[in-house]
């Protein structure tokens, strides 16, 4: 057998290596570790200053980690109502070591207050009022779905849906990379079913929507993106 270069040990096969110089991304390998990301680097498995990464959230889904594939050696961290992209560079006079630290945010656009009030009224007339903490991903609540990086646009691509009523309505947001800024919004006109599954793909000025319903029926959405005499960019949207 040959010689056994590398070794590590990960919650649930979770394992991804990238950065400069090469890093790589596990969980530790017990369950009460579960949602917390080690960021080691590769050729010493030493763990990087402030590697240690967990999102302050509390949700029925967990969020994800993962390399940015835009090749700069940044890490994208999404949670339900926050992106963090993190940039890895040399810790000063220490070139051997490495930091983790943010480049920028993106936050979902919702209310700072996670209490919610209740009010019931008792037989003898008596108001009490009850406070629930919501969940990060309450469907009530702006939440992030999806985040995607189109390479030839240099965009971030983030979709963000909330529950009104009995439908969803989700938006599709366009970042800066390098920045994080919002350049542009756009609403997708269907509604979007929380209980189903869902993919996005945006590829130069195309966004396609596909969605998965009950007994393999499949939906799918086209937008495209166009450019009117103002260099104003508007969607046009069909369905089949």
């Amino acid at each position: 057998m040959p010689p056994l270069l590398f070794e590590v040990s990960s919650l649930e096969n979770a394992f991804q290596i990238g950065g400069h110089p090469w890093h790589y991304i596990i969980t530790p390998n017990k369950k009460k570790q579960k949602g917390v990301f080690h960021i080691c680097a590769l050729k010493d498995n030493s763990l990087a200053k402030n590697g240690i990464q967990e999102m302050d959230c509390c949700s029925l889904e967990s969020d994800w980690i993962y390399f940015h594939p835009d090749a700069s050696g940044r890490i994208i961290h999404v949670g339900p109502n926050q992106v963090k992209v993190l940039k890895l560079t040399e810790i000063e006079n220490n070139s051997s070591q490495h930091q983790i630290s943010e480049d920028f945010v993106i936050l979902a656009n919702r209310e700072n207050n996670k209490n919610e009030n209740v009010l019931t009224v008792t037989a003898s007339g008596r108001v009490v009022k009850k406070s629930f903490n919501l969940l990060d991903d309450d469907p009530e609540q702006e939440t992030f779905k999806i985040v995607d990086y189109e390479d030839e646009l240099d965009l971030l691509s983030v979709v963000a849906v909330t529950q009104i009523d009995a439908e969803g309505k989700a938006h599709l947001d366009f970042h800066c990379n390098e920045y994080g800024t919002l350049l542009k919004s756009i609403p997708l006109v269907e509604s979007w079913d929380v209980t189903y599954s869902h993919e996005v793909y945006f590829d130069r000025d195309l966004v396609l929507h596909i969605e998965q319903k009950p007994n393999r029926v499949f939906s799918c959405y086209v937008y495209q993106m166009i450019c009117d005499t103002g260099e104003e960019e508007e969607t046009i949207n069909r369905s089949c």
